[in-house]
């Protein structure tokens, strides 16, 4: 049955005839475990088709329901929480984002918040929560196989508010918990440039530097959930500190206005911004040949070469994928980024920008659930 139904999900409309040539199973087993998945609810049948030169009784047709059910993905940070509700094929249904106060407030605060944007985007989904089967949680933290976050950072443990509890008290519902660099990679090899690459490494374009790492199809996690975790460079020559690019690049232009350097648009940027320089400003003023933007993005690429060879020489990847937020606008430091590389190390991974912007993680949280639908299908209850 399970044969049968991974097929249908894989495919569009089928008769049985497909399914028998497919599988290699007898006609009347094919048509049994159709019926069987059709009084579940993971499959529908779809009216007969007959064409002018079939003789007899019109073949039946069968379709994976991808609305049996939904799932939730979630992305949980420092600012703010994205929901996402999608069905059983992956397709976004409804996404909202909410605000979250700080960290200095109750975490019964935080939690409220986080299930209004669930709410909110159930209700764009026109769904109920009883037609959830799991959902997805991506967390800026390490996270191990037992779904438990790493408590060895005081920022970590900002992060463990006890969200799955609530969600499960809540709703009912099954929550699996992920490192948002490990679902970043998940999401980029299913659906963005990683996709069919078996040996990936993800890192995540924001504050700091994490990798989600694939090795032979295989997404590493490591003892504690640490893998790709990248806490100690300020042991690396030229690197320093864990910071991320939109860190750099933010901070590198506010030193350049604030240092009176050469004439540089950063610094009329700034000005009208009143509050400072997005990392995003950085990259368009180098894109538009603002030689004092320009210089910092080439500082940025040799910093961030010397990081990807370090994982590089780790794990040996085939391909380095820049995701996250201000992934897109930081496609200007690909080429120095790769000159660099390539005076670094034999035979460096291609590099290239992952083209699914902020909502890589939330997409990787679906991914997530998907796989954990996937596996247990047959053990779940529709509606329940």
């Amino acid at each position: 049955m399970g044969a049968v139904l991974g097929l249908m999900r894989r495919s569009g409309a089928v008769t049985g005839t497909d399914l028998i040539k497919a599988t290699g199973l007898a006609r009347a087993t094919v048509i049994a475990v159709c019926d069987d998945l059709i009084k579940a609810g993971w499959v529908r049948e779809l009216p007969a088709q007959k064409t002018a030169a079939q003789k007899g009784r019109p073949a039946r047709v069968f379709e994976f329901d991808a609305r049996a059910g939904v799932v939730v993905g979630l992305d949980f940070g420092v600012a703010k929480a994205t929901a996402v509700v999608a069905d059983l094929r992956g397709t976004i249904l409804a996404k909202t984002t909410e605000p979250l106060p700080g960290f200095a407030a109750p975490d019964a605060e935080r939690l409220a918040s986080i299930n209004k944007a669930l709410r909110r985007a159930l209700a764009r989904a026109g769904v109920k929560p009883e037609d959830v089967l799991v959902a997805g949680v991506g967390i800026a933290a390490p996270v191990d196989r037992r779904g438990n976050i790493s408590r060895s950072q005081a920022f970590w443990e900002h992060l463990d508010i006890g969200l799955q509890d609530d969600l499960r008290a809540r709703y009912g519902w099954p929550v699996l918990l992920g490192n948002d660099a490990n679902l970043a990679a998940m999401a980029e090899r299913w659906m963005g440039v990683g996709a069919g690459f078996d040996d990936l490494a993800v890192m995540l374009a924001g504050d700091r530097i994490g990798f989600g790492l694939i090795e032979s199809g295989r997404l590493l996690h490591g003892a504690a959930g640490r893998s790709g975790e990248m806490g100690l460079l300020q042991l690396v020559d030229g690197v320093g500190t864990p910071d991320g690019i939109a860190v750099l690049a933010r901070e590198m232009g506010i030193d350049a206005c604030r240092n009176g350097s050469a004439a540089t648009v950063l610094s009329t940027l700034a000005r009208a911004n009143g509050s400072g320089l997005a990392a995003e400003d950085v990259f368009s003023a180098a894109a538009g040949g603002d030689e004092v933007a320009a210089g910092i993005l080439d500082g940025i690429a040799r910093r961030m070469a010397r990081v990807i060879a370090l994982a590089a020489t780790l794990v040996d990847p085939e391909l380095v994928v820049i995701g996250g937020a201000v992934a897109q606008a930081s496609e200007v430091l690909l080429e120095p980024l790769q000159q660099e590389l390539a005076g670094l190390m034999p035979n460096p991974p291609r590099v290239a920008v992952s083209p699914l912007g902020d909502a890589i993680v939330t997409l990787g949280a679906v991914r997530l659930a998907l796989d954990y639908v996937e596996s247990r299908a047959l053990d779940l209850v529709l509606g329940a």
